[in-house]
């Protein structure tokens, strides 16, 4: 038997099937992938230093939703919610049940960007451009909702910077219902058309095992069957009050985290009607006295994942230390796990499955 011939095919960190810089490093033999490496240190822009040195603490909750544009609200939100428990004071439940209309609504534009751009490395072009047309219904109603489409400056220490109208609730349910009916059409195509999705089965597989191994969290672990999602395991927000459901996949494949994706924007949608016929009276914005004067590590689901968030004060405007955990971080072993045993030419559908990303992970 002759040598094994080797060839290593780089992919990025600028590439056609890349929404942002991240480059992969595929060994790869014939068309198979047996060796990966990474490096997604393309975009650092120092923010947790920042949130120590130049910021008071009460502003850094506006500097973190910078991080990402698709997330922001759930980054804002992590960070209040550590803040707040260092401080004396309770926030309201109303207030409460608007952060997590914001942070479902985040949950449903992320998951449809996902969606367009597997679409898209399908060659479905013009499903590409449906689906983020059909995406600008939440981003109306976060516009209305924050008084921005894309960094909200809606979460404060203490509540929420701005309460919801009639006219909005009325939009709201309007903008759902058209939402809904559009993700129904998105299941059959996905469900049922083999180009669009039937072809990425057993393609990309990420095993109940591997998920396990690798500690992958979000949407890849939940499509391999991995019963993981923090908002089933922390009392930050009252998700068991309205709604929530865990969604599950059995094989881990690009199919099943197309699959899950669409459902937990079924369940999103759901909640948020729920919250908004179900509002509680009262304030939105309760006055929160002192500086933070401890440690505390909140965990909150972002899109893509678990978030997390530690800060440590010592009772001054400035904080010690700020550090961030963002789940595509935490899901780069078992990014590169999936990739071995794949062809590269399946490489780009199986990054777009992944949805990473990297101005989170680089922050």
């Amino acid at each position: 038997m002759g040598n094994k011939k080797i060839i290593n095919i780089p992919l990025g960190s600028q590439h056609i099937s890349l929404l942002e810089p991240v480059k992969f490093k595929f060994a790869c033999e014939n068309e198979k992938i047996i060796e990966v490496d990474s490096d997604v240190g393309f975009v650092h822009r120092g923010i947790e230093k920042a949130c120590t040195t130049k910021f008071k603490f009460d502003a850094v909750p506006y500097v973190v939703a910078r991080i990402c544009g698709l997330c922001a609200i759930t980054h804002s939100l992590c960070y209040t919610t550590a803040v707040e428990s260092l401080l004396e004071g309770e926030v309201t439940q109303k207030a409460k049940y608007l952060r997590i209309l914001l942070v479902e609504l985040d949950r449903i534009h992320s998951h449809m960007l996902c969606l367009s751009h597997t679409a898209e490395n399908a060659g479905f072009e013009a499903m590409f451009m449906q689906i983020m047309g059909d995406r600008e219904y939440v981003m109306d109603l976060q516009e209305q909702i924050s008084g921005n489409r894309v960094q909200f400056d809606y979460v404060s220490i203490g509540g929420v910077n701005r309460d919801i109208t009639t006219d909005i609730i009325k939009d709201i349910k309007i903008n759902l219902k058209l939402i809904k009916s559009k993700v129904d059409e998105y299941i059959d195509e996905f469900t049922n058309n083999w180009s669009l999705s039937l072809k990425f089965q057993d393609i990309g597989t990420l095993s109940l095992d591997e998920a396990y191994d690798y500690n992958a969290i979000g949407p890849l672990a939940r499509a391999a069957g991995l019963n993981t999602d923090v908002r089933s395991e922390t009392n930050y927000l009252p998700y068991d009050e309205v709604g929530y459901k865990m969604q599950l996949g059995t094989v881990g494949d690009i199919h099943s985290r197309n699959i899950v994706r669409l459902n937990e924007i079924l369940n999103s949608i759901e909640m948020c009607e729920n919250i908004v016929d179900g509002l509680p009276q009262g304030d939105i914005f309760t006055k929160l006295r002192g500086k933070p004067n401890g440690e505390a590590l909140v965990r909150l689901e972002a899109p893509r994942g678990e978030l997390m968030y530690y800060i440590k004060g010592e009772g001054k405007p400035l904080l010690n230390r700020v550090r961030i955990k963002t789940p595509t971080f935490a899901c780069i072993p078992a990014f590169m796990e999936v990739f071995k045993g794949s062809n590269y030419a399946d490489a780009p559908a199986i990054l777009a499955s992944f949805d990473p990303c990297m101005s989170c992970t680089a922050k």
